[in-house]
């Protein structure tokens, strides 16, 4: 049986613009409840932007779906994600590329979401403590680059990976 906020979420992002068939199947599948404190667990399927520790948030799904479908990753890509927070987003592009690599600067962000990904058998992801501005240059060519946490500009750093 479809669990029904689940269900609402799913119509939720297609109405509001999330088209593609594979975007929305993974994050129908990746569980988004085991991304967020338990306290916040009875939000996990709400269309909403929830705490995380450090002051960071887990992205508002629909944001997630948008910002994934518009990066059209293929199963052939490596995406480099800057900022890894709860590992929510870094989840879904692992189910739609070859591999993706991570950055996060706050370690108490990073060793839970490396937790998350080995209990859910994610193993395409590679994360790394560091500054996200610094990307990753000895995994380019990188064929994808998500910044979830908008930036004004792109680095120059980025770019060139």
């Amino acid at each position: 049986m479809a669990d029904p906020a689940k269900t609402e979420l799913l119509e939720s992002l297609r109405s509001g613009g999330v088209t593609n068939d594979a975007v929305l199947n993974v994050m129908a599948d990746i569980p988004r409840d085991a991304f967020v404190d338990e306290e916040m667990a009875d939000y996990a399927w709400d269309n909403l932007a929830l705490p995380i520790a450090s002051g960071q948030t887990i992205s508002q799904p629909l944001m997630v779906g948008l910002m994934t479908q518009a990066l059209e990753v293929s199963k052939t890509d490596k995406v480099l994600e800057i900022g890894t927070g709860s590992g929510y987003q870094c989840a879904i592009l692992s189910r739609l590329a070859r591999r993706v690599f991570s950055v996060e600067r706050f370690k108490n962000l990073l060793s839970p979401a490396e937790k998350r990904f080995e209990a859910l058998r994610l193993r395409n992801i590679v994360c790394r403590l560091s500054n996200g501005w610094e990307g990753w240059p000895e995994q380019a060519p990188i064929n994808r680059i998500m910044v979830p946490a908008a930036a004004a500009e792109l680095p120059q750093k980025l770019w060139e990976q």
